[in-house]
């Protein structure tokens, strides 16, 4: 396909984005159906698509879309040919929107540049196939975890690798056989922030189509049990299908809204708190929500967010674990949350958020700049996407005392 009929594919999808439509659902409804599209070809448009909300703040809203279009993937090629030619005062003014310095802690111009790339696609193996499916599936490469300053410096995650390959991974026959999830790393390390045990029962309280609850039960060998909720049906329907490709039989799953009544009066060895967000760390990866979401989506969010962790609480046994993540990175949703449900349930102490690593720079904790000496593993960490080449996220953990 010639660059110019990407480009012209993709405007005509842009004008089909509104707000009640958005780019997802856009994408798949249009480049689904499309069999006679090769892979390489619906890669291309979907990337100039990203292109266009990557540099939307470059791009003179007087000129037609096509135009633009056309612009975008010009300052995309500048880009990737030289990171350093686009100036950090330019990023922080464009690459985001003005009331994102509000709203965070600090705004760190690696992440910034960091946006401005394509995202990388990671896949997470099953256990008893870690070591043959990288030799069976080629172009992988395990997890590189920085320890650097500023960094959490979680378990070795053995099962985690990068995908460079060109292949269409839901078409492949062994994502057919179960032998390997596609999860960004950092939704992988929230599993291992839990780390639960053979045997133990937990709670996957948002548990959405169930990438986290697979995890879980992969890392509880399938022995056990996991409770999965979500609000929506259709997560749980989804959830459901991919249980059984993935041979997880050790799991309930069933709505729930996120109010005062759990599901069960089951009590948990431990419970998961992937609570819905405004979704700030996945912007690398979703570009066209940099421009949607506001900070009321922040505040609204952080209620839920503090809400739901009140509404679990009761369900965790003496001893037991609780695990909050989000993959956003605003103050509100992520220290602001953790703080309060600290100080309003004493009967919950601050552990490390990573029980099986051996320490962390203090960097990692609320995001500060830190320095190299380790300190005591922290009970909150900011998983950076220019440090772990993934989405962001913040992960917490608190243990309920008897």
């Amino acid at each position: 396909m010639s660059a110019s009929s990407t480009v012209n594919r993709a405007v005509r999808i842009l004008g089909l984005i509104t707000p009640h439509d958005p780019v997802a659902a856009v994408l798949r409804r249009e480049l689904a159906p499309r069999k006679d599209l090769p892979p390489g070809e619906r890669r291309a448009i979907v990337r100039a698509i990203a292109s266009y909300f990557r540099w939307l703040g470059w791009l003179d809203s007087g000129l037609s879309t096509q135009r633009r279009m056309e612009s975008a993937l010009e300052l995309q090629g500048r880009f990737d040919s030289n990171p350093a030619a686009i100036k950090s005062e330019a990023l922080t003014a464009r690459a985001v929107p003005d009331w994102l310095a509000a709203e965070m802690e600090t705004v760190p111009v690696e992440w910034l540049r960091q946006l401005q790339r394509d995202p990388v696609l990671w896949i997470r193996a099953r256990r008893q196939f870690a070591d043959s499916l990288p030799r069976a599936l080629g172009n992988c490469e395990p997890a590189a975890l920085p320890s650097g300053t500023g960094s959490p410096r979680p378990p070795a995650a053995g099962t985690a690798f990068r995908y460079s390959g060109d292949q269409d991974l839901f078409l492949n026959e062994l994502f057919q056989q179960g032998q390997f999830e596609i999860q960004d790393l950092a939704s992988q390390l929230v599993g291992h922030a839990c780390a639960p045990m053979p045997g133990e029962t937990w709670w996957d309280a948002f548990a959405g189509e169930g990438g986290k609850t697979l995890h879980l039960a992969d890392l509880m060998q399938n022995k056990g049990l996991i409770w999965a909720s979500d609000r929506s049906v259709r997560r749980i329907e989804v959830l459901k299908k991919r249980a059984a490709r993935a041979g997880v039989f050790n799991y309930r799953a069933t709505p729930w809204t996120g109010g005062p009544k759990p599901p069960t009066k089951t009590r948990f060895d431990g419970v998961l708190v992937d609570a819905p967000c405004s979704g700030i760390g996945t912007w690398q990866r979703h570009p066209h929500a940099r421009w949607t979401v506001s900070p009321d989506d922040v505040r609204e969010l952080a209620a839920v967010q503090q809400q739901a962790l009140d509404h679990v609480a009761g369900s965790v046994k003496p001893g037991g674990r609780l695990v909050y993540s989000v993959c956003t990175l605003s103050r509100a949703e992520t220290t602001d949350v953790a703080d309060r449900f600290s100080a309003g349930h004493p009967e919950f102490s601050p552990v490390p958020v990573f029980p099986n690593s051996r320490s962390v720079s203090p960097g990692a904790t609320h995001g500060s700049a830190g320095t190299s000496a380790d300190v005591a593993p922290s009970a909150s960490v900011f998983i950076w996407p220019h440090e772990f080449n993934s989405n962001g996220m913040f992960i917490g953990a608190w243990q309920r005392q008897s």
